[in-house]
């Protein structure tokens, strides 16, 4: 199963300038726990996806929401020259295809 087939919500934002967090929520507790207990969501695996260092990864669980929040740095100031995506809205999709 794909995390795009369990997950209800799947997006991304600026948290800031220089943070973009991608949000994962669930429907139920059981498909949030389906996903925690898979341990497929990790800093490593986000930092590959995202060719980023995985200690610039912050994976925080929220059960009482039935979600993940993942936090990470831009690359790219939002504004600055040569960014694609100011709003950060474009970000989650490298998430969809994740195997459960």
């Amino acid at each position: 199963m794909l995390l795009m087939d369990i997950a209800k919500v799947i997006r991304s934002k600026n948290a800031g300038p220089r943070c973009t967090t991608l949000d994962i929520m669930f429907a139920s507790m059981q498909d949030y726990e389906t996903v925690v207990n898979a341990k497929q969501v990790t800093e490593s695996r986000i930092a590959q996806l995202y060719d980023l260092p995985v200690e610039q990864v912050k994976i925080i669980n929220y059960p009482v929401a039935m979600a993940l929040k993942i936090v990470l740095p831009r690359k790219i100031t939002a504004g600055d020259p040569g960014d694609r995506d100011v709003y950060g809205a474009q970000q989650h999709a490298r998430l969809f295809r994740i195997e459960i």
